[in-house]
């Protein structure tokens, strides 16, 4: 099959905390999507660097991504602060040229309000929980993570300043999409983040809701067809398996979230990129 087949190949950018190794940070996306046609290659930054530091590593992938491939461009799908540190590589390291289109999958383009209130907490706190995630990042092969750059990046009033300073380029299709968790229970792992966000800014998908990752053409709330609704996790499938058996009734209730990527690929060659 060939539906997925695009002009440009596919990067797929992972977000904060894990990256690309032996153990997929995608799941099944990627087989799935080379099955269906797909080209794809992985961005591999590190885990927990600033969204500077990522974007230089990331423009060197590109680089090197086009050279081998003979591509022109790239489509981009990224989760999570993987599309800030895109759009940095767009606009401000000049790769504009070298990019079709910014997928972004439950990006902070608008900050977290969340972040807001945990970076009040006693800033010496924060920092030995950085210090302490950072010696693991190290250990997971990171060679200057700095979680709490990253922590600060996450927040509205950083990105109400780079949103001020990385404007979109007008020769890159940028597109955004939110998810949702139907309640605290849709998923154990976020359970605890869940609440916090509910309580503080509304829905979400464990870490954002909707109005903090919009930004370009809106695709939509997205949910899970069952109970558990779509967390942030289950945005790059972290379980490796269909969400629920219901079948989905439209485009924005989703049973396996391979099939969103397959959607989403589809549209792309739609469009001619």
């Amino acid at each position: 099959m060939n539906s997925c087949k695009t002009l440009y190949p596919l990067l797929l950018v992972h977000g904060m905390g894990f990256r690309d190794g032996r153990i997929s940070y995608w799941g099944r996306i990627p087989d799935i999507l080379h099955r269906n046609g797909a080209e794809i290659y992985f961005g591999a930054q590190e885990a927990n660097a600033s969204v500077q530091r990522n974007a230089m590593l990331l423009a060197v992938k590109i680089k090197k991504i086009l050279a081998e491939s003979g591509a022109e461009k790239l489509n981009i799908i990224a989760h999570s602060k993987g599309g800030i540190e895109i759009r940095y590589v767009i606009s401000v390291l000049g790769l504009e040229s070298s990019i079709a289109s910014l997928t972004t999958i439950s990006t902070p383009h608008n900050g977290s309000a969340a972040m807001d209130k945990l970076m009040k907490l006693p800033d010496i706190l924060i920092r030995l929980a950085a210090k302490i995630t950072d010696f693991f990042k190290k250990l997971g092969g990171d060679k200057r993570p700095d979680t709490y750059c990253c922590f600060h990046q996450l927040t509205t009033g950083y990105m109400k300043q780079f949103n001020q300073l990385v404007p979109d380029s007008s020769s890159v299709l940028y597109q955004s999409c939110a998810f949702l968790m139907k309640n605290a229970f849709s998923d154990l792992l976020m359970c605890i983040p869940y609440i916090g966000v509910r309580l503080l800014n509304g829905r979400s998908d464990g870490f954002l809701t909707p109005g903090e990752v919009r930004h370009g053409q809106f695709l939509g709330v997205f949910t899970g067809t069952g109970k558990r609704g779509l967390s942030h996790l289950d945005e790059v499938d972290f379980r490796r398996r269909p969400l629920s058996k219901i079948p989905p009734p439209d485009k924005y209730h989703i049973s396996d979230i391979t099939q969103f990527y397959i959607g989403i690929v589809s549209d792309l060659k739609k469009r001619g990129l």
